[in-house]
């Protein structure tokens, strides 16, 4: 990257205003998409690592429970 930045930092130089906006955009939209590649890679190497375990699957009714305790203990005052 420190080999392509001068040459890129001055065609972004030559760039109108309008342009420039539209790179910044495109800069983001790349940041992004790869926060969310990074984050799904992530995320298969958790589901990975539960299957490993071999833990029964929840029943919805385990799960729907889970849900009421959870919203109960939020609600609940602390004390």
């Amino acid at each position: 990257m420190n080999a392509i930045a001068p040459t890129l930092i001055q065609k972004l130089q030559q760039l109108p205003q309008q342009r420039l906006a539209e790179v910044e955009d495109f800069v983001e939209f790349l940041a992004a998409r790869e926060t969310r590649t990074v984050a799904g890679a992530s995320l298969g190497e958790s589901f990975a690592k539960l299957d490993k375990l071999n833990f029964p699957q929840l029943t919805d009714e385990e799960i729907d429970a889970e849900i009421q305790a959870a919203r109960k203990e939020r609600v609940s005052p602390r004390g």
